[in-house]
């Protein structure tokens, strides 16, 4: 049984026959203790705070039934470790998934391995947005600020805290409708089409980071934990 919070996947799982329905990870409406094993692949790293994102391991684990499994996955603020270079810093622009439509829910995984699509305005329009949406009406020397960086794609993280740009290609959007626009670049200016530009928030674990958080829940003890392929993982079993 799947889970998502995007109503959009969930319809593709059931076009699939697959068993799935929308939820949020903080509450999923299922029993406590029904589930022999649970999989977390790209999800928690979405979650802005300490506090929510151990709640969310939290809610993981009471699905779990004694001596049930979970496997989690968050993306690592290590892109490079032991001299060996992520898939995700490896993989370019020019790669066969180039034109295809960015899936928002995927992970740096073999599980599934695309990544945040890889364009040079989306940086760039991105620091312009943030550019533009300073609050004029502040005071000159503010005392903290507040914007958070944009992450150039296909590069190493400079801030755990961050947002990336997901730059959908050769989709159109209405004026009316929330996301921000880029215009692809090259062909034909009748070629040339508005794709829309999303910044999704991102946690990036570093080292050590992931386990230390679970092993905070006395309900839970660590089989595993390990790096794979720009990802942070662990293996917890349900006490």
């Amino acid at each position: 049984v799947g889970c998502d919070r995007s109503k959009n996947l969930v319809d593709i799982c059931g076009e699939k026959h697959f068993q799935a329905f929308v939820c949020d990870a903080l509450s999923v409406p299922i029993r406590s203790g029904a589930c022999d094993a649970c999989i977390s692949i790209a999800v928690i790293h979405h979650f802005s705070t300490a506090e929510r994102r151990l709640a969310t391991i939290r809610e993981l684990a009471r699905l779990l039934r004694p001596g049930g499994t979970a496997l989690i996955y968050v993306w690592a603020m290590e892109q490079e470790y032991k001299n060996q270079k992520s898939k995700y810093l490896k993989e370019k622009n020019g790669s066969k998934n180039k034109d295809k439509e960015i899936n928002t829910g995927t992970a740096q995984t073999p599980l599934s391995d695309k990544g945040p699509d890889n364009s040079s305005e989306d940086s760039a329009w991105s620091n312009q947005l943030l550019k533009d949406s300073k609050d004029e009406s502040c005071s000159a020397k503010p005392v903290a600020d507040f914007r958070l960086p944009v992450h150039t794609n296909r590069t190493s993280f400079h801030s755990q805290d961050l947002l990336v740009p997901w730059h959908l290609k050769g989709g159109t959007k209405k004026k009316e409708e929330s996301a921000d626009t880029v215009l692809v670049p090259g062909g034909s200016k009748e070629s040339q089409e508005l794709s829309p530009v999303f910044h999704r928030y991102y946690h990036v674990f570093c080292e050590g980071e992931l386990e230390a958080v679970c092993r905070s829940l006395d309900c839970v003890r660590v089989q595993k934990s390990y790096y794979d392929q720009g990802n942070w993982c662990v293996i917890l079993e349900k006490l």
